[in-house]
């Protein structure tokens, strides 16, 4: 669905937004794409879409090369990129007929469908009942829903999105994500950016890593969140669990103790074995936000203070 190598965006001789990144997005993923603010994600999301130039680099996009091709491409894909954008004096309806019209043509567009095709778009995405009062009237959430109902007008085969639940609530955030599990499962690949680590967690198979314009891993989330080797044991007896284990005891907190041990179901026979007492054991896993911070170096955009 999209392959990209040695895709670079310099600004000027001093900025390198984006640097030699290859990412990859086969069909059926839902891809995470993950890293600090300023790591280079909404500009790597504009240049797939043709919206940005790369200095070099090669693009394909559902098999089309971007730019070249990039019109043959666009027709069966859906973009929420940099928020929604609109005419504030008229109303999600008008808005969503106008980015129809404008849109590329095919791919079940066309001026015959239009109507059916908003009505389903903002049923999908929670606004069915919405009235005519212009888009400034909006909320923020209203308006990123707005948004997604404009990628989905035209039944994508790929959906790129940048922060999708910006704005949304708990449970407007937990509805997008069901909706694009939903989609996926019907066919629909999905790439999106985001910085809420438990969103792309709950919802991606697959995640990038960038930082200062790299990507600096890309893997199954499932190999990336694998077993460590080690135990999260939880026991009242504690200290006799220490006495047993001796050198295999990593770390302990109170009852909480982590063991290096391949098998949990052998360390629980052998405890119990021993009359020591479990409450509470299973496998020590990374987490994602474990996994982000080892890769990037905690980037941040904080701005200290300069001692004078």
């Amino acid at each position: 669905m999209i392959h990209t190598s040695g895709l670079t965006k310099r600004y000027g001789h001093r900025t390198t937004a984006v640097d030699d990144v290859a990412i990859d997005v086969v069909e059926g993923d839902r891809y995470g794409l993950l890293g600090p603010n300023g790591s280079g994600k909404t500009t790597l999301l504009r240049m797939l879409l043709g919206l940005v130039y790369p200095t070099r680099g090669r693009i394909e996009l559902l098999g089309c090369p971007v730019p070249r091709r990039v019109a043959d491409a666009l027709p069966h894909v859906g973009a929420l990129v940099e928020g929604p954008a609109g005419y504030w004096h008229l109303s999600g309806r008008t808005n969503l007929a106008l980015v129809d019209a404008a849109g590329p043509g095919g791919a079940g567009g066309g001026r015959r469908t239009r109507r059916r095709r908003i009505e389903q778009a903002l049923e999908r995405v929670g606004l069915a009942g919405i009235d005519r009062r212009p888009l400034r009237a909006y909320s923020t959430g209203m308006r990123q829903r707005l948004g997604l109902a404009a990628a989905l007008l035209r039944a994508p085969r790929l959906l790129v999105l940048d922060e999708p639940t910006n704005g949304l609530d708990p449970a407007g955030s937990q509805e997008v994500r069901a909706l694009l599990t939903e989609l996926n499962a019907a066919g629909t690949t999905i790439l999106l950016s985001s910085h809420l680590l438990a969103e792309v967690e709950q919802l991606c198979t697959r995640v990038g890593i960038m930082d200062r314009g790299r990507l600096v891993l890309q893997d199954q989330l499932d190999a990336l969140r694998a077993p460590t080797g080690r135990v999260i044991v939880d026991s009242p007896d504690a200290d006799a669990a220490v006495a047993l284990l001796d050198s295999r005891v990593e770390a302990r907190n109170g009852s909480r103790l982590v063991v290096r041990h391949a098998e949990p179901a052998a360390l629980n026979a052998m405890l119990v074995a021993a009359g020591v007492r479990v409450a509470g054991l299973a496998d020590e896993r990374r987490s994602l936000e474990e996994i982000v911070l080892r890769r990037t170096g905690a980037g941040t955009d904080r701005v200290p203070r300069v001692a004078r």
